[in-house]
């Protein structure tokens, strides 16, 4: 009863959303407040309807309801009850009800919360939003629904990918989603300005803030997904420019260069057309993604393969919806204000350069994620595009791009002292090149380049520190006085110096993680040892244990230093799934201030005189804890910006009467 009820709401929810659109979008053109509010009140009960679909698929697998398809397909009555609950998206039919719920969330979030925008243009916006909902929710409903029931019900279920079955996954789709499609609520805004004609300042207020939220969230997705990546798949890496991991990247980059543009649309009126271009952009590339990983195009351990019927309708729907935006920008852009005049050398400049090589990286990251694809497609010869592409085309635009980011924020708006600023930096750089010096000569063995990465970090960071320095006066005026500018300061202004500090944090430890990693792998049998740099592994033991849905292998490795003091005990796991017949590693993790000793048991083999031995690879990986933590202090930063009043609300009062 509570699936029909989960699939009539699901079917009434697609009604509701054209219900959405038809009456958003007459109420705007005949400037009718009722007609207008009548199609607020039909964007809220659009989510609420899909918002009781999704709780009855969750019903149905936390039940193990086996008669529903997707349940049957995704969930065993032993697997753990968190894991029954995540299943609800960890198929493409529940992802794509996800995707469903956050996008009528955020077109219910913008009926609530939309006061601040000029009421025809609220309308419009509602109603594009809308209809990206008509296209997902009919999507869902006949070609993708995840409630559909089964004939011949099955005694027990085939159960979720055992890789799947992790915490960091589990909270992965559902921050990346409200990423992804947060860029939705740009795109419905920037179409309804095109149609209103109204690219300026105001609108670019209200783009903002729903910029902010959704760069942070898919920077908090991504890094659950990066970490998954480290501690599930037992190879002791994070990233391996996967396609799938390049299908959430290119939205980020050009959700961060959106950000900057719409600063200086914001502040400057200037580059309106270019921000508005940005803002399509960004949710093309979410629609990509989506399309990405669920049209069976990729072969990837987190991209769902389904039929190339559904593929090809998620293609139309991008095509639609990108095609319909570009096609009236295209239209609007020669009428669009160019905005303000500024100076080659101003912080207008710097965010220009800015967004020219975040968005020529985005287009690197394009062009190797989509070759191999078109390659195979045209003449069936499989290629792969791999890291060694990427650092010779993708790097150095980042690392010039993150040479010139500390300037930026010190330069003044329109016309810049760029002597004023070079000597504010000085310091900085001198301190960032003689901690790369100490670096070089210090670690072992000793690499320029990475040493040149930490100076970048250490660049970053300082930038950073010192622009807040600069902001708050400090050793410039007396304390009390700082600490007044600090109590005094906007919470956007402590949002970008965490964002761009939490980036530094990044660069030092994926420098020097990459390039100072030490692995060592051994076939040991009990009692054995290896060496993996200062440390000293001993497998002490090897037993059998039993999980809730699983049989495994459990690894005890014993890890000391070099005075035989032991710093960690292990426990390593191979594990056996019964139900998918499938067998995946358990990572033991021994975490110190900064670095990693990763640890995993591999396969069984014959030893020496025939004693059964276990293949260990292990790894110290230094400084690694920086490449997770910058990413979550630049989403803290993200948040905390979101959080100032003066950008959440977008506009004011006499700006709304202005344009209004």
């Amino acid at each position: 009863m509570i699936t029909e009820l989960g699939a009539f709401a699901l079917i009434l929810s697609l009604a509701l959303s054209v219900a959405q659109t038809g009456l958003s979008a007459v109420g705007g053109a005949r400037r009718s407040p009722v007609l207008a509010g009548a199609g607020r009140g039909a964007a809220v009960a659009t989510f609420l309807a899909v918002a009781v679909a999704f709780a009855a698929l969750i019903h149905a697998f936390v039940t193990s309801d086996f008669s529903v398809a997707n349940v049957a397909a995704n969930s065993h009555t032993a697997k753990p009850l968190f894991y029954k609950v995540a299943g609800a998206w960890g198929s493409h039919e529940g992802s794509m009800l996800l995707w469903c719920l956050v996008l009528t969330g955020y077109g219910a979030a913008m009926a609530f919360f939309g006061d601040s925008l000029p009421p025809r243009l609220r309308a419009y916006a509602i109603a594009i939003q809308g209809a990206l909902g008509v296209m997902f929710l009919a999507y869902t409903v006949f070609a993708s629904n995840p409630l559909a029931r089964l004939l011949d019900v099955p005694v027990e279920g085939r159960s979720l990918n055992p890789l799947l079955q992790d915490w960091a996954l589990a909270v992965h789709p559902p921050f990346l989603y409200a990423g992804y499609v947060g860029f939705s609520v740009v795109y419905s805004l920037s179409l309804a300005a095109l149609i209103e004609g109204r690219i300026d300042a105001a609108w670019a207020r209200w783009v903002r803030p729903w910029t902010l939220a959704a760069w942070s969230l898919l920077t908090i997705g991504i890094t659950l997904g990066a970490f998954w990546a480290y501690y599930e798949l037992g190879w002791g890496g994070w990233w391996a420019w996967d396609p799938v991991e390049n299908a959430s990247f290119m939205p980020w980059l050009i959700g961060a260069a959106l950000l900057h543009s719409a600063i200086v649309t914001e502040k400057r009126g200037a580059l309106p057309g270019w921000t508005a271009f940005l803002a399509l952009a960004a949710f093309t590339f979410s629609m990509l993604g989506a399309f990405l990983v669920r049209s069976g195009v990729l072969t990837s351990v987190h991209a769902f393969a389904v039929d190339p019927t559904r593929g090809v309708l998620l293609l139309m729907m991008m095509g639609l919806a990108a095609g319909a935006g570009f096609l009236l920008f295209g239209l609007r852009a020669g009428s669009l204000n160019p905005g303000g005049q500024f100076r080659p050398i101003s912080r207008e400049s710097a965010i220009v350069l800015n967004n020219i090589l975040l968005s020529t990286a985005t287009a690197v990251v394009l062009l190797g994620t989509l070759y191999p694809l078109i390659r195979e497609a045209m003449d069936g010869e499989a290629v792969s595009v791999g890291a060694p592409f990427f650092s010779l085309t993708f790097v150095p635009l980042m690392l010039l791009a993150f040479a010139v980011l500390p300037a930026g924020p010190l330069l003044a708006w329109k016309r810049g002292d760029a002597k004023g600023v070079a000597r504010k930096l000085w310091i900085v750089l001198a301190a960032a090149a003689l901690l790369g010096l100490v670096a070089y000569g210090l670690v072992q063995p000793r690499k320029a380049l990475a040493s040149g990465g930490l100076v970048i970090g250490f660049w970053l960071l300082g930038g950073a520190l010192l622009e807040m320095a600069d902001r708050l006066k400090l050793f410039r005026a007396p304390a009390g006085e700082s600490v007044r500018r600090a109590r005094g300061l906007p919470r956007g202004a402590w949002g970008t110096t965490l964002a761009h500090a939490g980036l530094g944090l990044f660069v030092l430890g994926a420098a020097f993680e990459t390039a100072w990693k030490v692995e060592a792998a051994q076939a040991l049998s009990l009692n054995d040892t290896q060496q993996l740099g200062a440390y000293t592994l001993t497998l002490t033991d090897v037993g059998t244990v039993e999980g809730p849905n699983y049989l495994a292998e459990r690894g005890i490795v014993s890890v000391k230093n070099k005075a035989g003091t032991e710093v960690c005990h292990a426990e390593p796991e191979r594990r056996f799934y019964p139900t998918g017949g499938q067998t995946t590693s358990e990572v033991a993790i021994c975490p110190s201030l900064l670095d990693d000793i990763y640890i995993v048991l591999g396969e069984r083999r014959a030893g020496e005189g025939g004693k059964p031995a276990w293949l260990v690879r292990a790894y110290v990986n230094p400084w690694v804890r920086l490449i997770f933590l910058g990413p979550l202090i630049m989403a803290i930063g993200g948040l905390i910006s979101l959080s100032d009043r003066r950008v959440r609300l977008g506009v004011g009062r006499r700006a709304q009467e202005v344009v209004s």
